[in-house]
Parts: C-alpha cells; structure tokens; sequence
C-alpha cells in the first residue's frame, strides 16, 4: 500500500465513521471500485482511533465529565447526577456490544463479509432510519439518560456488527425511537463509540504490530488515521448541526442507491461477493505460494490469480 492509498483509505474512515452511511461498507468496497487490493484487517480496524480521537476531542467535556463522576460514584460521590447516569449507560452499551462481538467474531469476520449481505444491509438500515424518523416522539433530551438507554442502545449498536448497517445509523435510530431528540440521539451515539472503537483498534494494534512492521504498513497506517482524524473531526462538527436541522432520512437515499448498486454488480457478475472464500478453498501448496489477499474488483481476477499460483 502506498501512502495515496492510506490517504484514500483515511479519509473514507472519518468521513462514513460517523455519517450514518456505513464506513465498513465503504472501507470493503473501495478495493472494488479503484482495483486495490484489500487491506489487511488490523489496518481497518486500527486507522479507526483516528476517527474516534477527533471524537473524544469534539466531546472531551461530556467524555471526561462523565469519566470523572462515574469514577467517584464508587468512592462516595453522588450517584445519580446525568454525568453518572451518562457513565454508566456508556459501560453497559460497550459490554454488550464487546460480548456480543466476540460470540459473533467468526460471523463477523466470515460470512457477513459478503457483498450480498453489505448491499443488503445498506438498504435495510436505510429504511429502519426513516422509520425511525417517522415514529420518534424527540421528547427526551440528554439529561434523562439512563441504565435502560444503555441497554437499549447497546443492543441497537450491536447492529452495527453486520457491515453496510452503520454504528451512527443503528445508534441514532434507536436512541430515536426511545424518545430523545436528534441531538441527544447523535450525542449518545458518538459518546458510545468510544470505547468499543477504541478496544478494538488498540487490541488489534497490539496484537499486530509485529506484522504491520513485517509488511510494510506502519507508516501508511499512521497517515491513514491521522487523516481519518481530521476529516472526522469535521464531519463531526457538521453532522451535529445537520441532524439537528434534517434528521437522519437525508442519508436513505444514498444508502438504498449504494445498496442497489453493490446487488447489481455482484448479479451480473462484475464485482465477486466472497472473494477472500476462493482462497479459503484453493489447496494449502497453492495457498503457500499465493499469500498475497486478492484484488476484489472482479471476480475473473480471483480465479486468475490461483490458477498463476498451480
């Protein structure tokens, strides 16, 4: 990967992180539509903490404030302050999206990773979205935060573990439906995401350090979230205003095109759904001596590359 293409990559993460319009589904399709090859996952998953940096700056009052009070609760402090009650709803929506996750990892990382399932995904959250804009009461502001938000909006967020649902779509369309107005609802969501966000790109940094350094990734990945951070920042502090103004719906249209147009290209045979699954079932010699991921932008480059590799 060169570093035009961390660039690419960098700026795609901050600016679908947090628009509810998927940037799993956007990260996965960009090989398809430029030619690259796909990215190694732990490259994915860490250019993250860009993203989520730019967040716990826009909200480092809200984040720290609730930290601070969560924290002291256990030490004598008052218990039921919003600070407190926000705290604790960020803790259980994180447990229950990190046990879910976990109990879904092979899920997650296997077949959900189809196409069929992406495009599928992009125009089902579509439609919950304007459902959700339809049905909310936006009675409920910030402060009425509670343990059952949490819950509620964990569940909601452990939606997002489909690619082509969205974290921002499934956690705003649930804290929508459970009353509170749009800025709350995308407050809530983006304070969410933090910790799991953050968990899951520091594990996979740790964890593959030693391999980004083996392919050469270290410094594309650090200029892909550097500009995952900037490009996030602004697009958290332009999406706060414009859900406040237009809500949600504005993103449907995208969504369902995008969706329409990951299914067609993949029935009329353009683009392969499962291309890492074409290695998955070549034999170990061929697999041994064709480490390299394919280049997902059609389906005759998989079968090309194993058979160069007999």
């Amino acid at each position: 990967m060169d570093i035009l293409q961390a660039i690419v990559y960098g700026v795609v993460e901050g600016a679908t992180e947090f628009i509810p319009v998927s940037s799993t589904a956007h990260i996965y399709l960009v090989p398809y539509v430029f030619g690259w090859e796909k990215p190694a996952t732990e490259f994915t998953a860490i250019i993250q903490l860009g993203a989520i940096i730019a967040v716990v700056l826009y909200f480092w009052k809200d984040l720290s404030g609730a930290a601070v009070a969560w924290v002291r609760s256990f030490m004598g402090g008052p218990k039921d302050t919003v600070e407190v009650k926000t705290g604790w709803a960020v803790v259980i929506a994180t447990a229950i999206i990190s046990i879910v996750g976990l109990a879904l990892h092979n899920y997650i990382e296997g077949p959900f990773r189809s196409l069929w399932v992406i495009g599928s995904s992009l125009i089902i959250m579509g439609l919950i979205m304007v459902f959700a804009e339809k049905r909310a009461t936006l009675s409920r502001g910030a402060d009425s935060v509670s343990n059952r938000d949490g819950v509620l909006i964990g569940l909601w967020q452990c939606i997002a573990l489909i690619p082509g649902m969205s974290r921002s779509g499934s956690t705003i369309s649930g804290a929508l439906l459970d009353g509170f107005d749009r800025t709350s609802a995308a407050r809530l969501s983006f304070l969410m995401s933090v910790p799991a966000i953050a968990l899951a790109g520091a594990y996979e940094g740790v964890k593959e350090i030693k391999h980004l350094k083996e392919a050469n990734l270290v410094a594309p990945t650090f200029v892909a979230t550097i500009a995952s951070f900037v490009v996030g920042y602004a697009c958290i502090r332009w999406l706060m205003g414009f859900i406040q103004r237009r809500g949600v719906v504005p993103f449907v249209g995208y969504r369902i095109a995008l969706g329409i147009f990951v299914l067609f290209m993949c029935g009329t045979g353009r683009w392969d759904p499962n291309p890492e699954s074409k290695l998955t079932n070549t034999a170990p010699s061929e697999v041994a001596s064709n480490t390299e991921l394919p280049t997902p932008n059609f389906h005759r480059n998989v079968s090309q590359k194993v058979a160069s590799s007999r």
